[in-house]
C-alpha cells in the first residue's frame, strides 16, 4: 500500500486494515466476526476488500495455517515434476481442489532441480501423508514426485502495515 493510498483510508478502513493483518478468527463465518467488532455488516466488510483488490491496494491475500492449532501434525511441501505447461495447469487445479492442500504453486525448474509444482500438505501423521500424497498422485497421473519435510520453523507472520494506536500509520 502506498503511502498516498494510505492517506485516503477511513479510520474504519484502518480498523479493518489492522484485524485483517492479524489471524482470522477459527469461525465458520470469520468475516462476519470481524464486521461484527466494526460495526459494519459482512457484506461491507467484503465489498471493502474487494475494492481493495480490484484497486491493487491489496495485491495478495494470504493466509498462514497454523496446522497444529487445527489437529495437523504433520505437515510437507510435496515437489512434482510435471513438464508439458497445459499438463501443469491442468495438475496444479487440481491439486488446489484437494482440501488438505493449503498452497500449490507452479515455480521455474533449475538445472539440478526438475520440479515444478509445489503442494503445502497437511495430515495427522507421516502415515496419513503418505496415503494423500499416493491419491493425488494416482488422482493426477504424476509420479515423479518428492517429499520435502520441514526441520524447524524459524519465523511464521504476516506483514504489518497499521499498528494499534499508532497515530501516524502508514
Amino acid at each position: 500500500m502506498s503511502v498516498s493510498g494510505a492517506a485516503s483510508l477511513s479510520e474504519t478502513d484502518r480498523a479493518l486494515i489492522r484485524i485483517l493483518q492479524e489471524d482470522l478468527p477459527l469461525a465458520a463465518e470469520p468475516y462476519a466476526e470481524i464486521a461484527g467488532r466494526l460495526g459494519l455488516t459482512e457484506e461491507e466488510v467484503l465489498e471493502r476488500v474487494r475494492r481493495w483488490c480490484d484497486q491493487g491496494v491489496i495485491r495478495r491475500f494470504g493466509a498462514s495455517v497454523r496446522h497444529r492449532r487445527v489437529g495437523y501434525k504433520a505437515n510437507c511441501m510435496v515437489v512434482w515434476r510435471v513438464d508439458d505447461p497445459l499438463e501443469q495447469r491442468r495438475v496444479g487445479q487440481l491439486f488446489a481442489g484437494f482440501e488438505r492442500v493449503t498452497h500449490c504453486y507452479r515455480r521455474p525448474v533449475r538445472k539440478d532441480w526438475p520440479y515444478n509444482l509445489y503442494t503445502m500438505i497437511h495430515g495427522a501423521d507421516r502415515e496419513d501423508l503418505d496415503r494423500l500424497v499416493a491419491g493425488m498422485s494416482e488422482a493426477s497421473g504424476i509420479g515423479d514426485y518428492r517429499l520435502v519435510f520441514s526441520v524447524r520453523e524459524w519465523k511464521k507472520t504476516s506483514m504489518k502495515y497499521f499498528s494499534e494506536g499508532t497515530s501516524n500509520d502508514g
